[in-house]
Formats: structure tokens, sequence, C-alpha cells
């Protein structure tokens, strides 16, 4: 299918002065209207419902989501509101996240998310979104090929310096325990001689999604790598950590690193298709997860935006072009 044919948009759901009084009534009632355009556009934006505080974003989160997602081998420190609702990432404001699908290196995820903007940045800090269909169709079909054949491989390096430990990143303190997940979830785990837990994982680049069918671009491989880390991030981690012990860092399945040139060229593709709408306070977005990559841009000034995960999706139910495996 043709980038050109896809037709992805952040849709704006205007609401009265009914939903301003009890948000989580008015979303419990629309929900389906709610998904429906979800399902039309990719994302939603619901403006109007006056929601003031995190107990309201909760609720409001809750009433479109449903059952939710609990984060397992998060990558940035944030905090916990509720079962599936959390704070953004703490990420510094003047660093970008960029473009990602959630937990796309875990083999479960969300395929639903929700954001709500409690106080919105005077500047910057739009949460932008770009289409992964459309993603995939405007990459090099030698690149893709690539990934189809090998997947993409992630390392990590839990330290309490950069990130989050491990403890925090698998919610507990048993070594055993977390063991038991990498070996079901299909990830390689190490200690090093001071505690320390060093993973890696092979994972799908491209999925299909799992209503539609559509061949979705569907990874952290660009946001993951140590190429997108501004450089005097990356130089300060190398000389902290070794290049071989950064935090995180992405490859081609095969182990192979990737260039420079590559990473740049992923993230320019993101950026052709990238959609943004800034911020008002009292915004809730509905976002599919695999459809829809998004990012955090730079912001000035306070910026709260409560995050919810909901509808689990298991990897091997988005037929991956390459099973899961540890590497």
């Amino acid at each position: 299918m043709s980038s050109s044919l896809l037709t992805s948009s952040i849709d704006l759901l205007e609401t009265g002065p009914e939903a301003a009084a009890q948000p989580g009534r008015w979303l419990a009632e629309h929900r389906d209207e709610i998904r429906a355009r979800v399902a039309e556009h990719g994302a939603v934006r619901v403006r109007g419902l006056g929601l003031a505080d995190r107990a309201a974003a909760g609720a409001a989160i809750r009433a479109v989501l449903g059952e939710p997602l609990t984060e397992r081998e998060g990558f940035a420190p944030r905090e916990t509101y509720a079962e599936g609702v959390y704070s953004s990432s703490e990420w510094p404001p003047d660093q970008p996240m960029c473009m990602h699908n959630e937990l796309s290196y875990a083999v479960e995820f969300p395929a639903l998310m929700a954001f709500a903007c409690l106080t919105a940045p005077t500047q910057g800090g739009v949460t932008a979104l770009a289409d992964t269909r459309a993603v995939l169709a405007e990459l090099p079909a030698r690149l893709v090929a690539r990934f189809e054949t090998t997947g993409w491989k992630l390392t990590r390096g839990y330290n309490p310096l950069v990130g989050v430990d491990w403890k925090k990143a698998f919610g507990t303190s048993d070594i055993d325990a977390v063991e038991r997940y990498c070996e079901q979830h299909a990830i390689l785990a190490t200690w090093d001689v001071y505690g320390g837990l060093n993973t890696s994982q092979r994972r799908a680049a491209v999925i299909h999604h799992p209503v539609t069918g559509d061949r979705c671009w569907f990874n952290q491989i660009a946001f993951l790598n140590e190429w997108t880390m501004a450089p005097e991030v990356r130089e300060f981690l190398v000389a902290e950590f070794g290049p071989e012990g950064l935090p995180f860092n992405t490859f081609y399945g095969d182990g192979e690193p990737l260039d420079r040139e590559t990473v740049d060229l992923i993230n320019e593709v993101y950026e052709k298709h990238t959609l943004r709408e800034p911020w008002e306070r009292g915004d809730l977005m509905v976002v599919d997860n695999i459809r829809m990559a998004h990012s955090r841009e730079p912001y000035r000034g306070d910026r709260e935006i409560v995050v919810g995960l909901g509808e689990a999706t298991a990897l091997a139910d988005c037929r991956p072009t390459l099973p899961p495996a540890a590497a």
C-alpha cells in the first residue's frame, strides 16, 4: 500500500458542559464512539473535559481503556498513580524522546494508550504521533527486508545511575523471579560481579495489526540507539560505562551495530510523517499504540501528563515477521 493512501490524523472531539461536570461518566458513556474514532484515525483528542488533578485523569483513563496493563521492563523512571496509570517518563526537558511504540521490546504491550494533560508547558512539549504503516512504506525496502529477516536486538544494562534499576523495572527484588520472568519472555539475562543486571532480547521490527492486519513498523530501534543520544550524553555514558556497557542500545537482530546514517534515516522518515497538536490543559488523547508511534518534544515551563496503558496484547498474536527469541 502506498504511503499516500494512509490517512491517519489526530481527530478532535470537543465536548460540552456535561463532560466537564462528570468527565469519567461522560467518557464511559462515549467509550464506543471514542474507540471508533481511534480505529478510524489512529488517535483522538478529547477536549473540554476539565481534568484538573491526577485522580480525575486516572478515572478518565480507566473509563476509556478498561482493563489496565502493568508496566514491566520500563526504561525510564515514572511514578505509579494506580494500576496501569503513571506519570510520564522522567526525561530531561531539553532532550527529545524520539518516536517509538510503547513497550515494543516486550512480548506483551498495550494496544491502547491514553495521555491526560494536567499542566501544558509554556513552550513545546508536544506528544507527537506518526503512522507506523506510512513509516514502513517510506523506509528503503532493503533496510526493511533486513530487519524482517533478522529482527532487532536491544541490550540493556540496569543501573541506579541512569534510567531505572532492575528492581523497579521488574517490580521485584527477588533475583529468581527476575530470572523466571526473563526466561518466560525470551530475554537473555546475566549478572555482573556487582549484582547489576544485563539483558539482551531480539524482537520483530514489523508486526501485523491484530484488528486490521496492516503491517506496522513497531519497535524502538532508533529511539534507544546510541546515535539518537545527544553527542555530549553519549560521550559521557561511553566514558562512564564503556562502549559495551551503555544503559541501552539497539542493533540489527544478528548483533551487527547500526551506523549513524541508518538511525538518522529512520528518524527522518518518522519526522516526515509526524503529526503535532499542542497540549491544552484538561485534554485527553487516546492512541492506537500499534498503528501510531509517539514522541515527546523538548519543552519549557512546567508540564504534567498522566499516562495510561491498556488492552494488553501479545506479540505472538500480531503475526510478527520474526519469532521473539533471546539473543
